[in-house]
């Protein structure tokens, strides 16, 4: 057999882990898309036309878009990573099977880190592509994606000990994705943010970290050693009872309340009507079946992005950056 790489028609979503009925429900719901996936390759959906996808807008639930996928065809390891190679450098691998000959083909690649980040970080935007072995001679790929990470997926070294909760890393990989998409810094010392719904504490820890101040509230108060920390500032109340006004002017503004997506969209255009603020992070906590419309709503305010993160679960989280 001889190598040969043949260009498919379709497209390919790979879910984020444990999302792919999320994701299906999207594609069908959000986009009026009525195919159903020809081949499924471990978790990642392969559809045989894109006649249908007439957009370039793609699912939240989707970490990963192959929009330009091919069938490689291959006998030896040393092939396979040759015919990578001569497409584009950078290459992530999506294993479901034949491990050990997917990592051979790795490790004959260049070089990209796959390893958990340490926070914080800025992601090097270069084309990644995405690949994955069907059978010992077969692989599909893309080399265009719709994300710079590998497998559209980010994971932090994680600390056991001193963040009173695991919520932390959904602020971490919130700022590292505003940084990315806005070219924002990270709060820093000098600025001030304010958190509303911020018990135990989890990004209220992490700001206060950065160096910035923290103006953070809730009803209950934060972890005990937040509460002694002269970054920050606490206060009793229901957090969005309080007008922008009660604040004042603050370099960011957070959210990870449960509450009714409606409820958040209202309290959001107080804040941006106000211009007490310059960037926004706010999570949109869904509730039983998605209104999309709604989520549309959140994507209509200029110079916001919606994303789904690795961190989060049955919830999207909204970056807004005052250019």
């Amino acid at each position: 057999m001889s190598v040969s790489i043949t260009p498919l028609s379709g497209i390919g979503f790979l879910p984020f882990p444990e999302m792919s009925e999320l994701l299906l429900s999207e594609l069908k719901n959000r986009f009026d898309f009525s195919q159903k996936p020809e081949k499924r390759y471990g978790e990642m959906f392969y559809y045989g036309s894109k006649a249908e996808w007439k957009t370039q807008v793609y699912p939240y639930w989707a970490r990963c878009v192959l929009e330009e996928p091919f069938l490689l065809k291959f006998d030896s390891i040393g092939e396979a990573a040759t015919e990578l190679k001569k497409i584009q450098r950078n290459w992530a691998p999506y294993f479901y099977n034949c491990f050990r000959r997917g990592n051979l083909i790795q490790e004959k690649l260049p070089y990209i880190n796959l390893k958990d980040r340490k926070f914080p970080f800025s992601v090097p935007q270069s084309a990644m592509g995405i690949y994955s072995l069907i059978d010992e001679h077969t692989i599909i790929a893309s080399a265009k994606t719709n994300s710079f990470l590998p497998c559209g997926t980010i994971r932090f070294v994680e600390d056991h000990e001193n963040p009173p909760s695991r919520a932390y890393l959904k602020i971490q990989e919130s700022l590292t994705l505003a940084n990315l998409f806005f070219g924002v810094p990270l709060p820093s010392e000098g600025q001030k943010c304010f958190e509303a719904g911020a018990c135990p504490g989890g990004w209220t820890w992490v700001l206060a970290g950065l160096g910035s101040k923290v103006h953070a509230v809730d009803r209950a108060e934060l972890a005990p050693e937040l509460m002694k920390n002269p970054l920050i500032t606490f206060q009793a109340h229901d957090a969005f009872t309080l007008k922008p006004e009660d604040i004042g002017k603050v370099d960011w503004v957070f959210s990870d309340v449960i509450c009714y997506p409606e409820r958040l969209l209202e309290w959001i255009k107080t804040w941006l009507e106000s211009g007490l603020t310059s960037n926004m992070i706010c999570t949109i906590k869904m509730q039983g079946e998605i209104n999309w419309p709604l989520i549309q709503q959140f994507a209509d305010i200029p110079n916001s992005k919606i994303v789904h993160l690795n961190y989060n679960k049955h919830e999207l989280t909204w970056l807004w950056h005052n250019k």
